[in-house]
């Protein structure tokens, strides 16, 4: 298979998008597709957005530490229809930063915009961008990201999930043998190519939360709100396992005393001992109750916080 051009990541026969027209004439397409407000024809404008809608700055600033996250291959990205199989939601969402991080069951996932379709777009906007400027980084990010719908999507059943209704990831009047031939030119576009976020995959946001404070400097990457009852049956399992084990143990130990009522006098520094383990227990299952109320209380206290706050704000 040819490289692809030095501008274009896909060959101007195989674009998805050819209503972009750039020439000049007065037919020319005057502004970004799928977003009449983005003048073609002022090119700070052009360039700011982009890079909102394109650049990852968190995730590019600290991505030679993403190792530490996840595996680093850019091919670490499951099909839709995986996804669907994984049991995760695929949720909507605008933010570059949030493309391919997923909590739980949910994972977050960028639409394709049509303009990044359109062989026209690249010649013009990129053309032959020099290194380590603004555009450059830009175009680098976008190759990036369109590399993504590579994996994403591999077979008809993946386009057909993308198109659906609710989610609209790619244009709905793309056909599966145009996608296909597409996407084939993106086999040639290496990690090289694209900017450093995007030569990794999926991203665990309970991992990025985790070490935000050494990544990012800051509590979290990305605080995703939870119902109280959400956020506690998170807590469930671990405290019921670990409440389970202890009182096994204590079970064991009161059985151990109760055998030879006799020899309790024998055995005082064995009752000691599982004495103060019992105590020790007891204080911990306060402690942790105790912990739970606070938390709970804690969090009420944060949102009128948060409440108050926005209505000083609003009161000027």
């Amino acid at each position: 298979m040819p490289a692809y051009p030095r501008t274009s990541p896909f060959l101007q026969p195989h674009q998805l998008c050819p209503d972009l027209d750039v020439s000049g004439s007065p037919a020319a397409t005057q502004h970004l597709p799928g977003h009449p407000t983005i003048s073609l024809s002022d090119s700070d404008a052009l360039s700011r957005f982009l890079r909102q809608e394109l650049w990852a700055a968190d995730l590019e600033a600290v991505a030679s530490r993403l190792w530490i996250l996840t595996t680093p291959s850019s091919a670490s990205i499951h099909a839709l229809h995986q996804q669907k199989v994984l049991g995760r939601e695929i949720v909507v969402t605008e933010d570059p930063r949030l493309h391919l991080v997923w909590i739980n069951n949910r994972i977050f996932i960028k639409p394709l915009p049509p303009y990044l379709l359109s062989y026209s777009f690249w010649m013009s906007t990129f053309p032959q961008s020099p290194l380590l400027t603004q555009q450059w980084h830009i175009r680098r990010a976008a190759i990036g990201f369109l590399r993504t719908y590579r994996y994403l999507i591999q077979h008809e059943s993946d386009l057909l999930i993308a198109q659906q209704e609710h989610l609209r990831l790619v244009p709905v009047k793309l056909n599966w043998t145009d996608m296909s031939t597409f996407l084939a030119d993106l086999e040639t576009v290496k990690d090289g190519d694209a900017s450093a976020r995007y030569r990794y995959g999926e991203l665990r946001l309970s991992r990025l939360n985790l070490y935000a404070p050494f990544l990012f400097g800051r509590l979290s990457y990305e605080h995703i709100p939870m119902q109280y009852g959400e956020y506690f049956a998170r807590l469930y399992g671990p405290i019921l396992f670990i409440f389970a084990v202890v009182t096994t143990i204590l079970n064991g130990m009161q059985v151990a005393l109760a055998a030879d009522p006799r020899r309790q006098s024998s055995n005082y520094f064995l009752w000691k001992i599982f004495y103060w383990f019992g105590i020790s227990t007891l204080l911990i299952t306060v402690t942790v109750g105790s912990s739970l109320i606070a938390l709970w209380f804690g969090m009420i206290a944060n949102e009128w916080k948060f409440t108050l706050r926005n209505r000083h704000r609003a009161k000027g």
